[in-house]
């Protein structure tokens, strides 16, 4: 295949705009490409997005690293798998989140401060940011959304704990 019908390839790929909304403001938005959209679930690939490298701990995101995003307009998380440039995989990053809404070109996403993290060989699985969600408020700002919240990420953790995650990511 040409250079040239490469690029024609690219650029006419659908493109989505990733809103990501943390207590009623937008966190981080970024261009992503559209993977796939069966009206319930979506997939989208792009590059990391955050300024510079972000270190964990247990893992590094860094530029150069690729993330292909699963978001659900029926369920109360996203799952991120993340790559090195290399393609080498690092693993997995959820978001407790509410469900996904498509509007346009516009994919936006409620960040519920709750997050799962896998690593590639399936052997670490954190719960993250529980004290973020507690300090939230969302307990008594909308009880449903947190039981919602918290009933997502015990799902999620199961799913990673049991390896789950091929069959829900398929």
């Amino acid at each position: 295949m040409s250079a040239n019908s490469t690029e024609a390839t690219a650029q006419s790929a659908p493109r989505v705009n990733v809103v990501l909304v943390k207590a009623g403001r937008t966190k981080i938005s970024y261009p992503a490409e559209l993977l796939h959209d069966d009206g319930t679930r979506l997939a989208v690939r792009a590059p990391w997005a955050g300024d510079g490298v972000r270190d964990f701990g247990f893992v590094r995101f860094e530029p150069g690293d690729v993330f292909t995003e699963y978001y659900w307009r029926d369920r109360w998380y996203s799952v991120k798998e993340v790559r090195a440039a290399t393609g080498t995989l690092k693993g997995w990053y959820c978001d407790i989140a509410r469900p996904a809404t498509l509007a346009g070109t516009e994919l936006v996403v409620e960040d519920l401060d709750l997050d799962l993290w896998l690593s590639a060989d399936g052997t670490d699985v954190r719960r993250l940011d529980e004290d973020e969600f507690e300090e939230s408020g969302l307990a008594r700002s909308d009880p449903r959304a947190a039981s919602a919240a918290v009933s997502a990420l015990d799902e999620l953790e199961s799913l990673a704990r049991e390896g789950g995650f091929e069959a829900l990511l398929a």
